[in-house]
């Protein structure tokens, strides 16, 4: 038996499968001793862009302490739980697995306060977006492989990263962009890696914050997912306190929105009634969801923390820090491109000569997005700070 076929073996008919893909932009052949969403994953976890994530933010900056979350982490942690969904609902766990690691790698430093400053600096050229950049990324900025550029990774895993496009932008992605267009669902690993990353954000910004201090257990008790979790982890452990309390709550939390997805999503999928990955493309709607219920929960966790933890005085004073050091950034490295490395210079240059100053912004927009926190801070420095060391 074909290594493709052990791994088609026992995905339910609707799964993603290695022998039905639509295959990558450039063909290659077979991998001999693994899937190809499996290869996917491998190439993802080898790039440059993947070990970048490791100085990006999540919600704290990298310097403000060892122990919070970074983009690294947080796809890590979306990883494991969307294989723990894919896995029991018979779905394709390399796939799911790729589409989560993959899917910030075109973020910004600076978390969401960059990916804004970097748009609002673009608006003139197209704009910027972190998801269309993740996709950027994998199909054009990696250098690695003597063949072609990115990573020429499978129509599938591609189509995942792309988790949301305008029709104006979708028009110009070719067959990755279509779905955009006819209005149609992606496979069910990417509705999953989709749900993964909500659940994994909402729950470990609990973590950080409360580790943090900016928010308060008594406050999160306010809330139906922390507080449900949490009494239920005092009626079973009477004892526990700090950190352990916090986790334990945590751990709860996460099975029960777990949990409830696997059965909403087996409820809407005993609906729909699937054949294949084409049928769950065409579904008016997702098949993967949480229940009402639960989504509610969810949602009322994330206005929680967009109002206590996001908006926090500290954590806004290192948003404006941060758009403003990135707008800097990229106002002098349009203005002068000579201060790019000389190869990214090369690409200003060739970009301009193509498709006139937006394709030079464009340029400065990818060397920019690419940069670490620690980076960016330094090459800030280096720029504006004439006591600062070369």
């Amino acid at each position: 038996m074909t290594t493709a076929a052990l791994n088609d073996a026992p995905l339910a008919p609707y799964a993603a499968h290695d022998t039905t893909s639509r295959g990558r932009r450039v063909p290659e052949p077979p991998p001999a001793t693994r899937g190809e969403f499996q290869r996917d994953r491998d190439r993802i976890i080898h790039s440059n862009a993947f070990r970048r994530l490791v100085y990006k933010t999540q919600v704290f900056v990298n310097h403000e302490g060892d122990l919070y979350r970074t983009r690294l982490t947080h796809s890590i942690e979306v990883a494991q739980i969307g294989r723990s969904i894919a896995r029991a609902l018979q779905l394709n766990e390399a796939l799911t697995e790729a589409i989560c690691l993959a899917h910030d790698l075109g973020h910004t430093p600076f978390g969401h306060a960059g990916q804004d400053a970097l748009n609002e600096c673009m608006r003139e050229y197209g704009g910027f977006e972190h998801n269309l950049q993740s996709l950027r990324v994998v199909d054009l900025l990696e250098e690695r492989y003597a063949d072609f550029d990115g990573l020429n990774l499978t129509y599938e895993t591609r189509e995942g990263i792309l988790k949301h496009c305008s029709a104006a932008n979708a028009r110009s992605l070719g067959d990755i962009g279509e779905r955009f267009l006819r209005r149609e669902q992606p496979s069910l690993e990417a509705q999953l890696a989709n749900l993964a990353d909500a659940i994994a954000y909402n729950n470990h910004d609990v973590d950080d914050g409360l580790r943090s201090g900016l928010i308060e257990v008594e406050a999160l008790r306010g809330t139906a997912l922390f507080g449900d979790a949490y009494d239920e982890t005092l009626a079973a452990h009477p004892g526990l306190a700090g950190r352990r309390l916090v986790h334990e709550t945590i751990r709860r939390m996460i099975g029960r929105v777990v949990g409830d997805v696997i059965i909403a999503t087996r409820a809407r999928i005993a609906t729909a009634s699937p054949a294949s990955i084409d049928e769950v493309r065409t579904q008016p709607a997702p098949l993967a969801v949480m229940s009402e219920a639960v989504y509610a929960a969810h949602t009322e966790l994330k206005r929680f923390l967009n109002a206590n933890l996001y908006r926090h005085s500290r954590v806004l004073r290192m948003t404006e820090q941060s758009r403003r050091m990135l707008r800097e950034l990229f106002e002098a490295l349009l203005t002068d491109i000579d201060l790019l490395p000389a190869e990214h210079q090369r690409a200003a240059r060739d970009a301009e000569a193509a498709g006139g100053r937006a394709g030079r912004a464009r340029v400065v927009a990818d060397y920019v997005a690419g940069m670490t926190d620690r980076f960016a801070i330094l090459e800030h420095r280096r720029l504006f700070d004439p006591d600062a060391q070369p």
